[in-house]
């Protein structure tokens, strides 16, 4: 395999050269109406940005659309409550977003006037912005020249300058970002930086990249080296492993009893179920549910009790109002179809 070094001084296009052809390439073929692209805002950018990290686009856009119909402004998000902002993200998953994104509105109006910063140093003061979303803001909010780094940028920029090592190792992202910063170019960021988002999302795919409608094939060290299949180099996986869990259910025809979590639990402030630590001693299994995490699977059963007076009933009509985990949202759903 020729050596990445190598390569990059002899066949690899300059800086300019790069940003030209893949703003000319998006202008013509890239993603052009996607709802946060239309007359976008420093807010919707990151609103929509948020959203995004860990979630695909299709996913994202009804969720976007009912966002702004409930807080259309920074103002309006920090003055939301928090069990409202956890209730209209549900299904989104990775629930750390939703409080950061409520965070972030706060931070801005109270710290910015209500008012995103245009500087990188600034924006990554606000809950939940990091470097990506620093450098997003500034390319599709403001127009300004900005490196961004995601899952798209990495895979593209591992087959085309040929980057070894695991994908997510500390001397992988770095080169990346490295790259990144020296081929971003002083002006146009905003339509180059969604030229690199749509290159990834539609032509330099994980899998089955469409090699030959791209405009970067001809230099392209991985289509070059017939090592598409190989680059960015993933870290083996490794079988989850499953815990289990008990939860309680104490319902009638008016409502279910729940419980919001602490901040250290999983599902931290989601309102749910109530949990035993241990498997209750003869008790009535009402029913299971199973449930995915990034580091583990979870089989949960659950069973009848008799809740506390002092726990909170909640109507089957007022479900919609509160944050509740995807998988108990579920599996009350069937509850109260069957009632």
């Amino acid at each position: 395999m020729t050596k990445p070094n190598t390569y990059q001084t002899t066949l690899a296009l300059t800086p300019t050269q790069f940003s030209e052809c893949l703003k000319t390439w998006q202008r013509e073929h890239g993603r052009h109406n996607l709802p946060w692209q239309q007359n976008p805002t420093p807010y919707t950018v990151l609103v929509s940005e948020i959203m995004l990290q860990q979630t695909q686009v299709a996913t994202v856009i009804p969720y976007y659309h009912r966002w702004l119909q409930h807080f259309p402004t920074f103002q309006a998000l920090a003055a939301a409550n928090e069990d409202l902002v956890l209730a209209l993200w549900q299904g989104l998953g990775y629930y750390s977003r939703a409080r950061n994104l409520h965070r972030a509105a706060r931070y801005v109006v109270d710290q910015f006037n209500s008012e995103l910063p245009h500087s990188i140093n600034a924006l990554r003061e606000i809950p939940g912005v990091g470097p990506y979303t620093a450098g997003a803001i500034c390319s599709f909010a403001f127009d300004l020249p900005a490196p961004l780094v995601d899952g798209n940028v990495k895979r593209l920029f591992a087959r085309y300058f040929g980057i070894t090592g695991e994908v997510n190792s500390t001397k992988f992202n770095n080169k990346v970002w490295q790259l990144a910063e020296h081929y971003t170019p002083p002006q146009d960021n905003r339509i180059y930086a969604q030229a690199l988002l749509d290159m990834g999302a539609t032509i330099c795919t994980p899998r089955q990249p469409q090699c030959t409608q791209c405009p970067l094939q001809t230099t392209c060290y991985a289509r070059q080296t017939q090592c598409v299949d190989k680059l960015p180099e993933k870290k083996k996986p490794t079988p989850l492993p499953t815990r289990f869990a008990w939860f309680g259910i104490d319902y009638n025809a008016t409502g279910v009893v729940l419980v919001q979590r602490g901040t250290d639990a999983v599902w931290p402030r989601l309102w749910c179920l109530p949990e035993f630590l241990n498997a209750p001693v003869a008790a009535i299994e009402h029913g299971q549910f199973r449930h995915v995490f990034s580091h583990y699977k979870l089989t949960a059963t659950v069973v009848q009790f008799k809740a506390p007076a002092t726990n909170t009933r909640v109507a089957w009509d007022d479900l919609p109002k509160f944050g509740l985990p995807a998988p108990i949202k579920r599996y009350l759903a069937k509850v109260r179809s069957n009632l």
